[in-house]
């Protein structure tokens, strides 16, 4: 089986490519100085030559913030790059797997989304990233949309080494305690989405860490884990500024994973050890 990985120095990408390297696959991984995703001809040229069997698109533009004045970047990276995977996937009869996010919903609810939830994005970074889940569905016939929350792992920069960070240089940390959700370790998620390529129930599925917390309550866990002695103060939403607006209620419902007879990722408190277990 030939895998194409895009976003292969990504965050999650590494640890797709670790747990790959476990199985017989056939790896290709992909980063932008191997191929540039924006480009149509490139990308088609590029999967001719690979001929995948699946391709597992991990690349996106992350930076949330970044994205409200610098749309046009994260529409080409989100939206149009995987409309070229989609289509290439498409002619070469291969499987694409998407990765989109939470952001895809407004944050308004107050009971977990369903896969098939009306989507109403906050901001660019979620609207470029529906882009693309509308390129997948339109572009692809063998496709899977896997929506994921709160990402964190040894590669990259995510919450939980922010939080370490600034716990040793500060002993006192503000965090908002108005946002809820999921939190979801690369390893888990990597795992997940390596058992779903193999199989054929094609569709959207919503991947995340069992249990709901908010981001004060992750924090408080993660010193309480690592045992340091650091004060969090909560805030509001109000009291912490950004130029994009979060969903304050993302919490996401995994129920089709166990529907379709795939194992639940485990608790986030769980991955949560295992995560600082790997990163000494």
């Amino acid at each position: 089986m030939k895998i194409v990985v895009t976003g292969a120095k990504g965050q999650l990408g590494q640890d797709v490519l670790k747990q790959l390297e476990e199985g017989a696959f056939e790896i290709y991984p992909l980063d932008r100085a191997a191929l540039e995703l924006t480009d149509e001809q490139a990308v088609a040229a590029h999967m001719e030559k690979i001929q995948p069997d699946v391709i597992l698109h991990c690349a996106a533009y992350t930076n949330v913030d970044g994205a409200e004045t610098d749309r046009e970047t994260a529409y080409q990276v989100n939206g149009l790059a995987a409309k070229y995977l989609a289509q290439a996937a498409n002619k070469l009869g291969a499987k694409m797997l998407y990765v989109s996010t939470d952001y895809v919903f407004n944050g308004t609810g107050n009971k977990p989304y369903e896969v098939d939830e009306p989507t109403a994005p906050l901001g660019a970074y979620g609207e470029t990233k529906l882009a693309g889940e509308a390129f997948v569905q339109e572009y692809a016939e063998k496709f899977f949309i896997v929506r994921t929350a709160w990402v964190f792992g040894v590669y990259g920069n995510n919450f939980v080494k922010t939080m370490i960070r600034l716990g040793k240089e500060r002993g006192e940390v503000g965090v908002v305690h108005d946002q809820v959700g999921s939190p979801t370790y690369t390893v888990d998620l990597a795992r997940f989405m390596i058992e779903l390529m193999q199989s054929d129930k094609y569709g959207i599925y919503h991947a995340t860490n069992e249990g709901v917390c908010s981001w004060y309550e992750f924090a408080v866990e993660i010193f309480k884990q690592a045992g340091m002695d650091v004060k969090v103060k909560p805030l509001t939403t109000e009291e912490f500024p950004r130029p994009a607006a979060r969903p304050k209620y993302s919490v996401l419902s995994k129920k089709k994973i166990a529907e379709q007879g795939f194992k639940p990722l485990r608790d986030w408190k769980e991955a949560l050890a295992a995560y600082l277990e790997e990163a000494k």
